[in-house]
């Protein structure tokens, strides 16, 4: 019975490195991200924008052809966005 706790306990600890990696992946790509598209970054690596559709302050991960997470390619707004973002003028905090 000893045995199994020390297992379960084993198994819970590999999950939770297993997720703590898989998070320090997920910022190391987004701070790349952001740092190509010469963005402000928070502190997981997401750029600092200001969302030209909704006029709020955003925290938000950058793909690899300079569009935010958040990107809507059927509205205007987030087109001009993604421009503004390869042309290094986009509104930041």
């Amino acid at each position: 019975m000893a045995d199994e706790g020390r297992l379960e306990r084993f198994v819970a600890n590999l999950r939770a490195a297993g997720d703590q990696v898989a998070e320090a992946r997920r910022a190391y790509g987004d701070a790349k991200r952001s740092a190509q598209a010469d963005l402000p970054q928070d502190e997981r690596g997401r750029a600092k924008i200001v969302c030209r559709r909704y006029a709020e302050r955003r925290a938000v991960a950058v793909d690899d052809a300079g569009r935010p997470a958040c990107f809507d390619p059927d509205h205007t707004d987030c087109q001009g966005c993604v421009e503004d973002v390869r042309e290094g003028v986009v509104e930041t905090w």
